[in-house]
């Protein structure tokens, strides 16, 4: 496990975010005030944590379900902020629903990139599907957004989620919320711990069925505090 702290400090980004959400509860911002906000951090360049897998591979989020999966890699760790036009991504779940990562500040969140075809996702989504039972009442949002093609692939979709039982949120990542998180880095599964302050936690690449749900629980312990 590798976690750095980075140099670039997230009170800024965060204070401008917290302003951002607190205003939206209010009279609707101008256009103008609301890029005011939002474009200034959408120049920012983010670094991710990362804590790498020890067990089973990841595969390419870009590949073919018949890819074989490359050896595991790790980015240059860095505790930062979700990014604010992450956050504010209009998303679609798998019942259709619209929602943005946003809506869930001020809960511990953890979000999972996989996909229906990967085979290390899943072998991961029952443990998720665990730690959502154990950890819901606390306050964890898990959600999973699958890289796949929505239109494409929104029945297998809606079937993976009958056949696995899973019972948190499954919609459709969008290129303007994949590409942040994954700073270029697209093997799959991934997951990001994000504290209710919006800063990215940890983040994990892989599926270890010896250490990841361990560490999961950890991550999540460690972000309720």
């Amino acid at each position: 496990m590798s976690v750095e702290t980075n140099n670039h400090s997230h009170e800024t980004a965060f204070a401008a975010w917290r302003s951002f959400t607190r205003s939206t509860r209010g009279p609707i911002m101008s256009a103008a005030a609301s890029l005011a906000v939002i474009l200034p951090l959408a120049i920012v360049s983010y670094h991710i944590p990362v804590t790498t897998a020890t067990a089973a591979e990841p595969v390419n989020a870009n590949a073919s379900a018949l890819a074989a999966a490359p050896t595991v890699t790790a980015a240059a760790p860095a505790i930062t902020d979700l990014p604010l036009e992450v956050a504010v991504v209009p998303l679609k779940d798998a019942t259709g629903a619209s929602f943005k990562l946003g809506d869930f500040f001020g809960k511990v969140m953890v979000i999972n990139l996989w996909a229906t075809w990967c085979g290390p996702c899943r072998r991961e989504i029952p443990e998720l599907t665990k730690l959502h039972k154990e950890f819901q009442s606390r306050g964890v949002e898990i959600i999973g957004l699958t890289t796949e093609d929505p239109d494409a692939s929104a029945e297998k979709v809606r079937k993976f989620i009958q056949d696995f039982q899973i019972d948190y949120r499954i919609g459709w990542a969008s290129d303007q919320v994949s590409a942040p998180l994954m700073q270029g880095h697209t093997a799959i599964p991934q997951i990001f711990i994000i504290s209710p302050d919006a800063r990215i936690l940890k983040r994990f690449v892989g599926f270890s069925g010896a250490n990841t749900s361990t560490e999961l629980k950890q991550a999540l312990e460690e972000a309720l505090k």
